[in-house]
């Protein structure tokens, strides 16, 4: 059983500029600050250069550590990858993600849409992990992408 988080935003800028927000593992944190029961990140480290197969350890600042596998990488266009690691209790709920962004020319900007497909770990999941995914992690996705677009913006952050 899955349940999806669905957020799009509209970026200024290129969708170069909007892809390199997205895959900037020093940058990230400063725009992913968490929602409700949502953790922020504290700190991503990758283990190289942005590819197919690379790896990025997620610290958030609950003290848990996720792990990120790049599925997807096709500049500047898509970006997706894995998520896995949770630690109780949001493993007692979910087993897996997996996120995608989607970038597209728009008018003067970037269109980005960022999904993550969350697998449960049954059925009896549903009733607690879907108001905690539908409302947190989505409001979490929606203020990130928020903050991403003002770092894109000619004020800058």
């Amino acid at each position: 059983m899955h349940i999806e988080c669905h957020a799009q935003r509209e970026f200024p800028g290129t969708a170069a500029q909007a892809f390199a927000l997205c895959i900037d593992s020093a940058r990230f944190p400063l725009w992913f600050r968490g929602y409700g029961p949502i953790a922020a990140i504290e700190r991503v480290e990758a283990d190289g250069v942005p590819r197919v197969g690379g790896r990025r350890t997620v610290y958030n600042t609950d003290g848990s550590v996720l792990h990120e596998c790049i599925t997807a990488l096709d500049p500047p266009h898509r970006h997706a990858y894995s998520l896995s690691g949770f630690r109780v209790p949001f493993s007692w709920l979910v087993r897996h993600g997996a996120a995608t962004w989607e970038l597209a020319d728009s008018g003067g900007g970037t269109r980005v849409h960022w999904r993550y497909a969350f697998t449960l770990t049954s059925a009896l999941a549903w009733p607690l992990g879907k108001p905690l995914l539908a409302i947190f992690m989505t409001g979490a996705m929606r203020h990130c992408l928020d903050n991403m677009a003002r770092a894109l913006s000619p004020e800058g952050d």
